[in-house]
């Protein structure tokens, strides 16, 4: 084995144990590192995330998305409720038991000096909330109003006062605006509406309105903040609308990206310009929820008979199809999700088996069989990476089809297109041009890099000079690409996998022993 290439790799694993050698601490700065506008979009269970130790340290990444998909149905039930137009009763956002469900944050800072809070990431919600000091049954980093300099409360009297729902205002006269709001079961806030200066990265939006919730009762509660990016007037893009045009888009992690964070991109400085998109659709009814028309699936080659009327958008009925942060799976009406699962058990070999949510599970050994899932939108085509379309269980014994219809117990006409399928893809969502658009993530690397979305963590070493060695992780699929000398056709050996082996488990709980297989010609690696 090249003795270079050996001495390579070691100094990469001593970069990953010294301190000193790594560029930067990724859990330091809210900022991703292309603009001064993104952030770093961090899941709730990452290294970053400060409710990571919440998730038991020996449950593995797949059960613990069978946990989070398994609370999809209040998820769906609040989006259900929403276009059927009927007082909530169920969780307001992604953020409900959001240490159960696969929510992805973001730092944000609050009040004049700043206060850290992380806030969840709702694409279906308008309103901003966080917790705040004094709250009975909070349990997280409150947010202290007394110590903010340019803290301010609304009144009723105010016309902001109008869009929340819940109020207690009297008749005549002015009183603060205060609401309350149901979570579903025994569950509940209450909230005063407030106003202070909201700093994102380097960006500061004075006079952000927000609750500042004072009283929770129930076991539903969200431990952080909430950051609605919906269209509607209280939402983060309505507030900032002369700082960021309507205009934001997204990568999110994979659940498996334990060290690494996506990006959120605010404005339309530095979004991608060769990007294929579909027009968003307004529901009049509810305007917040960014409905796209799906007007069919391919699995492989064949286009799946589905009714029209199981895709067709309907603003009287909030029927359609609708792009959300905080689903865990795509979950498509039952009769359309029962024939995209019947004809892509046609084309895999079973037989087929159960794991959670998910009803076509099949060896892993089949995997090469698996076709490609197409959504066909009025516009563009998204052929999801198999990484978006597979889960697998813990020993790696079966491959899941990662979706499923919408549970029995809501009675939902929406499919909505969530966040598994949506990780490391970037999601563009331009409200003034009425647009979505859908691109894969990549990155390029000049020497030894980690990259997810557009995050990159760097180690820079003399002995990466002569070599290009990339390590790009796009959700449950790492490339390892370097570029070969004379002497690199004992690239392939058990040591040199190993060392690899050794540098991956470092970065992100990778197990041995599952590389595909790689021809002699090729200068990849890909394992799953």
């Amino acid at each position: 084995m090249d003795s270079s290439i050996v001495a390579l790799l070691l100094g990469a694993l001593l970069c990953l144990t010294t301190t000193t050698t790594i560029a930067f601490d990724p859990c330091a700065s809210s900022k991703a590192k292309s603009d001064n506008s993104d952030l770093s979009v961090i899941h709730i269970y990452s290294k970053c995330s400060p409710f990571s130790s919440l998730n038991p340290a020996s449950s593995s990444w797949v059960n613990t998305v069978l946990n989070m998909a398994s609370k999809d149905s209040e998820r769906l039930t609040y989006l259900s409720s929403l276009v059927a137009q009927k007082p909530t009763k169920v969780p307001i956002a992604s953020g409900q038991q959001a240490l159960n469900i696969g929510n992805y944050v973001v730092r944000a800072k609050l009040g004049t000096p700043g206060q850290l809070m992380f806030m969840v990431l709702d694409t279906s919600n308008d309103a901003a909330w966080v917790p705040c000091s004094g709250c009975t049954g909070c349990s997280s980093t409150m947010f202290a109003p007394g110590t903010s300099s340019t803290y301010g409360s609304s009144d009723c009297s105010m016309p902001e006062c109008n869009q929340v729902h819940g109020l207690s205002c009297p008749a005549t006269g002015s009183s603060p605006c205060l609401f309350n709001q149901s979570y579903g079961g025994d569950s509940s806030i209450s909230a005063l509406l407030s106003h202070d200066s909201l700093s994102l990265a380097t960006d500061v939006i004075p006079n952000f309105a927000f609750g500042c919730i004072n009283t929770v009762s129930g076991k539903s509660v969200p431990p952080q903040g909430l950051l609605g990016l919906g269209r509607g007037p209280m939402s983060l893009l309505s507030q900032s609308e002369s700082l960021y045009s309507g205009i934001f888009s997204y990568c999110l992690p994979s659940f498996k990206s334990y060290y690494f964070s996506g990006s959120l991109k605010l404005g339309p400085t530095g979004q991608p310009t060769n990007i294929k998109t579909t027009p968003l659709l307004h529901n009049p009814h509810r305007p917040s929820l960014y409905y796209v028309n799906l007007i069919g699936v391919n699995v492989g080659r064949v286009s799946v008979p589905i009714a029209p009327e199981l895709l067709a958008f309907d603003p009287n009925t909030g029927a359609g199809t609708i792009i959300d942060s905080g689903t865990v799976i795509t979950r498509f009406v039952e009769p359309a999700y029962n024939a995209i699962r019947d004809e892509f058990r046609k084309q895999v070999q079973g037989p087929f088996s159960s794991l959670g949510a998910f009803d076509t599970c099949f060896s892993a050994s089949n995997e090469n069989v698996v076709p490609a899932i197409t959504f066909r939108f009025t516009g563009m085509n998204l052929v999801l990476p198999m990484e978006n379309s597979l889960i697998h269980s813990s020993a790696g014994s079966l491959a899941c089809l990662a979706m499923a219809a919408a549970p029995s117990n809501v009675n939902s006409v929406l499919n909505v297109i969530a966040n598994l399928q949506q990780q490391n893809l970037r999601i563009l969502f331009d409200t003034v041009n009425s647009r979505l658009g859908i691109a894969r993530e990549l990155s390029i690397s000049t020497a030894l890099r980690i990259s997810i979305c557009s995050e990159t963590l760097a180690f820079e070493s003399p002995t990466t000079s002569s070599f290009n060695f990339n390590i790009l992780k796009a959700s449950s699929l790492l490339i390892m690409k370097m570029k070969r000398g004379p002497s690199a056709e004992a690239w392939k050996t058990l040591l040199w996998r190993r060392l690899v082996d050794d540098l991956l488990l470092k970065l992100g709980r990778c197990n041995y022993g599952d590389y595909d297989t790689v021809d002699d010609e090729a200068d990849y690696i890909c394992r799953n």
